[in-house]
C-alpha cells in the first residue's frame, strides 16, 4: 500500500517542467500527499475495522479538505444525502491498493474493489479501473510475471497494454478518466525494473502524474518487494500520525515480510 503513497506524494511535488524525462529528485519542499493519499487510507481503515466505503471517504475527505479532491467527488463528500454519481474517474482506481494486498483469491479481490469504488464510480469504466488495479496487485505479490499479468489484464478487462512507454510518453495528456490513466499507469509498471524506475517512468510521461504514480506504485511494490529504505523514510516523514498508525495496523496484519524488507 506504501508504494502507492509514494507515487502520489512524488508526483504532487514534481513541476511541469520536470516532466518527459525521469531524471528528477524525488522530493522536494513541494511534495506532500493528495486525495489520492487521503482515500488509499479510508479504503485501508475499512479493510481493518469493517464499516461502509462511503462513510470513510466522507469522513476522511472532511477530515483533511484541500487536497485536490474532483469538484464532482467533494460535492458527494459534504452532501447530506451522498449517491453514486456514475463516475468513470480514476478515483476508484487511485484509492484501491490496499484491497489487492488484502485478500488472496480473484474472485474476493475483484468484488471488494467493485465495492470499494461503486459508491461513488459506479459507471462500468470507474468499476473497471479499480477491479484492474487491484487484480493486478494481487497476481505480482503472488509471483506471477509480469507476461502473465498482462494477459490476465488484457483478457479481462481489454485495456490496450502494447504501447511502450516512450510511445505513450509523445501522446499523453492530461486525463483523468480510468479509461485514460489505468492503462497507461500498467504499461508503466510492466516497462518498469525497479520501484523507483516505475514511479519515474510514471511521472515522466505526464498527465495526471501523481495519480498515475499512485496507480502504478501498488503494482510496483506489490511485484519488486517494499520501497527502497530512503523513500520509505521520507514518505512516512510526511505522513500524519493517523495515517502512520493506520499503515502500521495495515502492513502488519495483510502484508507478508517480503513487502517489509527494504528489499525494492
Amino acid at each position: 500500500m506504501l508504494g502507492a503513497i509514494a507515487g502520489d506524494i512524488i508526483g504532487s511535488g514534481i513541476s511541469p517542467d520536470d516532466l518527459q524525462t525521469p531524471n528528477f529528485p524525488l522530493f522536494s519542499a513541494r511534495s506532500t500527499f493528495s486525495d489520492d493519499t487521503v482515500l488509499t487510507f479510508a479504503t485501508a481503515q475499512v479493510l481493518l475495522e469493517g464499516g461502509s466505503y462511503a462513510a470513510a471517504y466522507r469522513t476522511f475527505a472532511r477530515r483533511y479538505p484541500g487536497r485536490g479532491y474532483g469538484s464532482h467527488f467533494y460535492r458527494w463528500a459534504v452532501s447530506e444525502d451522498p449517491r453514486p454519481y456514475h463516475s468513470f474517474g480514476n478515483g476508484s482506481a487511485m484509492r484501491v491498493s490496499p484491497v489487492g494486498f488484502a485478500f488472496d483469491d480473484l474472485e474476493t479481490t475483484l468484488t471488494e474493489a467493485r465495492r470499494s469504488a461503486e459508491v461513488t464510480h459506479n459507471h462500468p469504466e470507474g468499476i473497471k479501473g479499480a477491479q484492474a488495479t487491484a487484480l493486478c496487485i494481487l497476481l505480482a505479490r503472488q509471483g506471477a510475471d509480469k507476461k502473465t499479468i498482462k494477459g490476465e489484464v488484457t483478457k479481462r478487462f481489454g485495456y490496450d497494454l502494447t504501447r511502450p512507454v516512450r510511445l505513450i510518453r509523445q501522446v499523453n495528456r492530461f486525463d483523468q478518466t480510468c479509461q485514460g490513466s489505468v492503462p497507461e499507469a500498467i504499461s508503466v509498471f510492466l516497462e518498469s525494473v525497479n520501484y523507483e524506475d516505475c514511479i519515474r517512468l510514471a511521472i515522466s510521461i505526464g498527465g495526471d502524474s501523481d495519480t498515475i504514480a499512485c496507480i502504478a506504485g501498488g503494482m510496483a511494490q506489490a511485484f519488486y518487494g517494499d520501497l527502497p529504505g530512503n523513500i520509505r523514510q521520507e514518505v512516512l516523514a510526511r505522513l500524519p500520525d493517523e495515517f502512520k498508525d493506520i499503515l502500521a495496523r495495515f502492513e502488519s496484519r495483510f502484508m507478508v515480510p517480503r513487502y517489509l524488507d527494504g528489499g525494492g
